[in-house]
């Protein structure tokens, strides 16, 4: 199966209603056939479609990554390239897909979580485009509820973005807070429980609409748990 074939048969997995049935096809495609396919989903304009190819990409690398480490790797270094300056491009998908994939391989999560946490980080990678750091967030927040001990020293960033004038930011800031918890944080989260300001956030492979004050409540109980 070519590429060109493959680009026509995605767009119907990926608004398959059945989706993890879905999955289970793409998995049956050559993981390193489908990669370069899904990359190009990142940029559709239909929301759902663009996530659940983040989500293909995550369940497709992590196999790869069992297969042949050094491909996994391949993949995760051309995410990381997408967000670089010299590349030309503005990467929209490539933190979430990090983010997905670590959240589904160990051992690719130890070597690049730091890398998703110094894009927060003003004294590190630090990505000044606003919507591509909605995409980091999301990612650590991904990241961070499958593997919180890999992301902890990520807190000490999130207190720019839960003061954020963009309602995305404090959602998602709140959302990672409530899986690293922090004295830093925790002040913050209080203050956000009024936030009637609403956002959509991809969790459990569904679209879901939530207040930023339901995210930080979440978030608090996660912390006195």
């Amino acid at each position: 199966m070519g590429s060109r074939q493959l680009k026509k048969i995605l767009p119907a997995l990926l608004k398959n209603e059945e989706f993890e049935k879905s999955l289970e096809e793409i998995c049956l495609i050559p993981a390193r056939r489908v990669v370069n396919p899904l990359f190009s989903f990142f940029y559709n304009t239909d929301e759902l479609v663009k996530w659940r190819a983040v989500t293909a990409m995550g369940v497709v690398v992590a196999r790869l990554a069992h297969e042949d480490f050094e491909s996994a790797r391949i993949v995760m270094r051309r995410l990381m390239w997408n967000l670089n300056d010299e590349s030309g491009g503005i990467g929209w998908g490539s933190p979430e897909a990090m983010g997905e994939i670590m959240a589904r391989h160990d051992r690719l999560a130890k070597e690049y979580a730091c890398i998703l946490v110094s894009y927060i980080n003003e004294a590190g990678n630090f990505l000044e485009h606003e919507m591509l750091q909605r995409g980091v967030l999301w990612g650590l927040g991904r990241l961070a509820h499958a593997r919180p001990e890999l992301v902890r020293d990520a807190a000490a960033y999130l207190c720019p973005f839960m003061r954020s004038k963009d309602a995305v930011h404090r959602g998602l800031a709140a959302w990672v807070a409530g899986a690293i918890p922090s004295e830093m944080t925790e002040s913050l989260l209080k203050h956000l429980i009024t936030d009637e300001a609403k956002i959509n956030i991809f969790i459990n492979m569904n679209l879901e609409e939530h207040t930023v004050g339901q995210l930080a409540v979440e978030a608090l109980s996660r912390t006195v748990s």
